[in-house]
């Protein structure tokens, strides 16, 4: 059996003043994907910005080991270098940084993390163009500042651009779907699962069952009340997708 990845246990935490999370418990293992379904406020966001260290959460009671480490004492840039990755809802612009230098910049950091030789130029861009390409990404988008003036399609497709450069060991999905159409979710998709390993893990933060149409889940968790109310396989999701989540939200 594959050891865990990620190990949270009696997780609460806080934003604005307001306790969101409350006695949280989830446990991924290497290689296994997870889904987190949930109606709108859930919190679904919250559990991945507490995950990534966003500023503005507070933990104030529980444990997250993440490849048994005590994640909490973790920096946001040692969680990224050690392998956690977050496709955003909503991802940022960053003004006057080319698409290339930024994704250049970033796996170079994790190669030195690691130990690992930096990439030269060459060879950097050889694996950018390759991957962009699978993305349906082209040379002119990678010229660009990055997600500046791009369309929401657009920010996903580098949102997964950034987890196939980068290769990490754990990526949270949260609404990776949103802005994209049919023929893009499939594109989106079948690039992540090229990643996929047995040792790569995945949680999948959604309001709808579409996504998992392309990406499979081991494990769906139903997310109200600041905590998961019931687990099970694909089939959960499923039945969300028919019934809705009404009979969940009425859950203390």
């Amino acid at each position: 059996m594959n050891k865990p990845l990620l190990e949270i246990e009696d997780l609460c935490a806080r934003a604005g003043g307001k306790e969101i999370i409350k006695d949280f418990n989830l446990t991924i293992n290497e290689g296994e994907v997870h889904a987190i379904m949930g109606p709108n406020g859930a919190g679904k966001s919250t559990l991945s910005h507490v995950l990534t260290g966003k500023p503005g959460y507070e933990v104030t009671s529980g444990h997250i080991r993440f490849k048994g480490q005590d994640l909490l004492q973790m920096s946001a840039e040692e969680r990224a270098r050690e392998g956690l990755f977050l496709i955003m809802q909503y991802p940022v612009e960053i003004p006057g940084v080319p698409v290339t230098a930024f994704l250049k910049h970033a796996i170079n950091a994790i190669h030195q993390h690691r130990g690992e030789p930096e990439l030269d130029t060459m060879e950097f861009i050889k694996i950018l163009r390759e991957e962009a390409k699978k993305l349906g990404i082209d040379n002119e988008m990678l010229k660009r500042p990055v997600n500046v003036g791009f369309s929401g399609g657009e920010k996903k497709r580098l949102e997964a651009l950034q987890m196939t450069i980068l290769k990490p060991c754990l990526s949270i999905l949260d609404e990776a779907d949103s802005g994209l159409d049919i023929d893009a979710i499939k594109v989106v998709s079948d690039g992540i699962n090229n990643l996929m390993d047995e040792h790569k893990s995945l949680l999948i933060i959604t309001h709808y069952q579409k996504l998992l149409t392309y990406i499979k889940p081991d494990f769906v968790h139903i997310f109200a009340g600041g905590h998961i109310v019931k687990s099970g396989d694909q089939s959960l999701s499923e039945e969300i997708e028919r019934n809705g989540y009404a009979a969940y939200t009425k859950e203390k």
